[in-house]
């Protein structure tokens, strides 16, 4: 994919900023699928919200959005932006860890309205985790956009409310427009004051040898998994799962559960 930046670019905004953008990067048809797909998610993960007791209508969030044979799985199936990620990760193999998508709805809050950061343990200098959202509507400061603090994934103690505040970015774009940021970088949803939603995809990616927040292989099956493309069993977890018993650990190479070279 043709973005215009230089990986030194990108390695110098992602050292220092911790996020970047790519403007325009999904095409028009393909972004108005992920739309309505998205919007879908949210409908049958409401029912689950509700169900359970989490929420009382839903709170405009998906979660672990794979596997519905759509416009997702074939926007992770393109790995268009497989160069930038790998490199983030020193050009070793990376999985991913989380599906979420997310409406952003009018007048209504979240647990993403406050700030946070979205891994719990924080390294030093170590890449562990990556954000991704791609926007499948205009970012606006009117209807929400996602702000982050510059330079804040350097930093291991949260900042206050206040301090946040005064130094935050708003991250906006037109629709097909995808970010990517340091997971440690401290960021929360803008309140949408419009009249519509703000809908996007936002996924996380991390090192094999983390644990994703859902195991995908498992929950996706070997006969899906059959199917899938090298890279897209790499990134789906299919090359680092955990044996749960002597037949699954004792195997050749070719077809071991936990593949050579995943760290």
């Amino acid at each position: 994919m043709y973005t215009g930046m230089t990986m030194t670019d990108y390695d110098h905004r992602m050292d220092e900023e911790g996020w970047i953008i790519f403007e325009k990067a999904v095409d028009n048809d393909l972004v108005a699928e992920m739309k309505a797909d998205v919007l879908k998610w949210i409908d049958l993960c409401e029912k689950y919200q509700v169900e359970r007791g989490l929420n009382d209508l839903g709170d405009g969030t998906a979660h672990q959005t794979v596997g519905g044979n759509d416009s997702l799985d074939r926007f992770y199936h393109m790995h268009l932006f497989h160069d930038y990620i790998a490199r983030y990760f020193d050009d070793k193999p990376y999985i991913l860890c989380c599906s979420t998508p997310t409406a952003g709805y009018a007048h209504k809050r979240n647990y993403l309205h406050s700030v946070h950061r979205d891994i719990g343990s924080y390294i030093s200098c170590y890449k562990a985790r990556l954000n991704m959202i791609v926007m499948l509507d205009d970012f606006t400061v009117e209807n929400g956009a996602t702000q982050v603090l510059p330079g804040s994934h350097h930093k291991e103690q949260k900042p206050t409310d206040e301090e946040f505040g005064a130094s935050c970015v708003p991250i906006t774009g037109p629709a097909g427009s995808v970010v990517f940021f340091n997971s440690y970088l401290w960021h929360r949803g803008g309140q949408n004051r419009t009249n519509d939603s703000r809908v996007a995809l936002t996924s996380g990616f991390t090192r094999p040898f983390f644990k994703p927040q859902v195991d995908y292989a498992r929950m996706l099956g070997e006969e899906y998994g059959r199917n899938l493309s090298p890279l897209t069993r790499q990134l789906l977890g299919y090359n680092s799962r955990v044996p749960v018993s002597l037949d699954e650990w004792y195997r050749p190479d070719g077809a071991r559960f936990y593949q050579k070279g995943q760290g």
